[in-house]
């Protein structure tokens, strides 16, 4: 029989790897829900609180902001206890602030339950992604987590399809925007169970706990005996003592007990700070561009199509529900489909070109911003290369390039600097507009683009290749580090 990792990175694709992905998926459902919807929310409330531009801005972006917080701290707290101990908990967040939401009665409310919220939404990044990665095999790997982000695009779909049922059917402003802010408690009250059912991941219990006999037994009976594992004492010809590192002829399988790195030894490696600059410096320029358009998308649409009142509103909001349906949506599945064979980082430079490409263009061509089929057309390039490219790729290469015992970690860190990018971006947006107009908006986001492209450089090739291939040295000297140290770790 094969080795843990062997098993893991050779298995099938098959029904095991089918739950997993929708049960992490579901989540990524619930985060592009509740991120994007807030855009449609903003411009009824807006209107009944009579708020400021830059107040508009905090609401849009505040889930962002405690976004970074969620996924830093879910992110350190993965590699510290486990996946499935905290598995499910980023969910209830989600449902309770989603409800608080619908209910707030004051502006300083709001922004409270959207902070809550956001630390759910920030620590789903670094559970669902560091989980997936760890259940998949080496040659679908790029698929299987680029699923579960994919997620994403029903979450969209289903936020607008919302918000335009209630504004085509002349319910009130001030009830929509509630009904639209609560319905995002239902699909994360539906994962909580799920994900609670979840093993905990056999690499991690395996590498970091030094369990591989239960990890074996748990991956065997989650996958209905698909993969089936040697024990550690058939591979290696004994059974470790308890404490000690073994290795295998798949790599290293087994580290001490609570062997995960130390923060302070995961920032004080070069190759990871390079390597964050790479991961967490592409997603932060990525996100800064692509939130502050999506969830101002209604606004910037409105303002292209001109004129005021809620027809207008709800043509954009139909209009952009066109655009994200024909053109982003085929970019995630797409880029799900061909992103192992055209490699992780290649996609992402493909994207980021397509999209600064399309951004430049809104931004130099002259009155395209008063043309409504033309700039719908570049508008809906650069979000199908957003998503044929960095939205998922940054995605998925975060919770590939570092190791076991700290994979979670680097995962958390890069999605939440991203999403202090995305707080930018979308607080940021409607001022840049107001002073520069929507081509000079974009204009900048051309420019993010740019620097994303150069950064994408920083990050090694992944595809196809299995994790302790990618990262193999580090876990070892991770383990020999926390047994030389004698010292607590954390």
């Amino acid at each position: 029989m094969a080795t843990l990792d062997g098993a893991l990175d050779e298995a099938p694709l098959s029904r095991f790897h089918t739950r997993a992905v929708f049960t992490a998926g579901m989540g990524f459902f619930t985060d592009a829900y509740d991120l994007f919807i807030i855009g449609v929310a903003t411009t009824l409330i807006t209107t009944q609180w009579h708020l400021s531009s830059s107040q508009t801005g905090l609401v849009n972006s505040i889930t962002l902001i405690s976004a970074f917080v969620g996924a830093f701290i879910f992110g350190r707290v993965a590699d510290v206890f486990g996946r499935k101990r905290i598995y499910g908990v980023e969910a209830a967040l989600m449902v309770i602030g989603a409800l608080a939401s619908a209910f707030a009665p004051n502006l300083t409310v709001l922004l409270i339950c959207r902070f809550v919220l956001g630390i759910g939404v920030g620590g789903d990044y670094p559970m669902s992604a560091t989980l997936m990665t760890e259940f998949s095999n080496r040659l679908n790997r790029g698929r299987l987590v680029g699923l579960v982000f994919a997620m994403q695009a029903l979450g969209t779909v289903a936020g607008y399809i919302a918000g335009l049922a209630l504004l085509s059917a002349n319910v009130p402003a001030d009830i929509t925007w509630r009904i639209i802010l609560g319905l995002g408690a239902v699909p994360a009250a539906s994962v909580v169970y799920m994900r609670r059912k979840m093993p905990e991941s056999p690499r991690y219990q395996s590498t970091v706990l030094g369990q591989p006999n239960k990890a074996a037994r748990s991956i065997e009976s989650y996958s209905d005996g698909v993969i089936q594992v040697g024990a550690p004492a058939e591979v290696a010809g004994k059974v470790p003592a308890p404490g000690a590192a073994q290795s295998s002829l798949a790599g290293i399988t087994t580290l001490p007990q609570r062997g995960y790195m130390k923060l302070s030894q995961f920032l004080s490696k070069p190759r990871y700070l390079l390597l964050l600059l790479g991961t967490a410096g592409t997603w932060f320029v990525f996100d800064y561009a692509y939130y502050g358009n999506s969830v101002s998308a209604p606004l910037i649409i409105k303002s292209v199509l001109g004129g005021h009142g809620a027809h207008v509103l709800t043509e954009a909001l139909a209009l952009q529900l066109i655009v994200f349906s024909v053109a982003a949506v085929p970019g995630y599945y797409l880029a799900v489909q061909f992103m192992d064979r055209i490699g992780h980082r290649r996609l992402q430079w493909i994207g980021f070109l397509g999209m600064g490409t399309a951004f430049l263009l809104i931004g130099v061509i002259p009155g395209i911003t008063s043309l409504v089929a033309p700039f719908l057309l570049l508008f809906g390039i650069s979000f199908f290369f957003a998503e044929f490219g960095p939205n998922t790729t940054t995605f998925v290469l975060s919770a590939e390039v570092y190791p076991t015992s700290a994979r979670a970690t680097g995962n958390g860190i890069s999605a939440g600097v991203a999403k202090v990018g995305a707080f930018i971006g979308v607080f940021l947006f409607p001022i840049i507009k107001s002073h520069l107009g929507v081509s000079g908006a974009l204009e900048l986001s051309f420019g993010m683009a740019v620097i994303g492209f150069g950064l994408t450089l920083l990050i090694p090739e992944p595809s196809r290749r299995s994790l302790n291939d990618i990262a193999p040295e580090e876990v070892i000297r991770a383990a020999e580090s926390v047994i030389a140290s004698g010292e607590p770790v954390g």
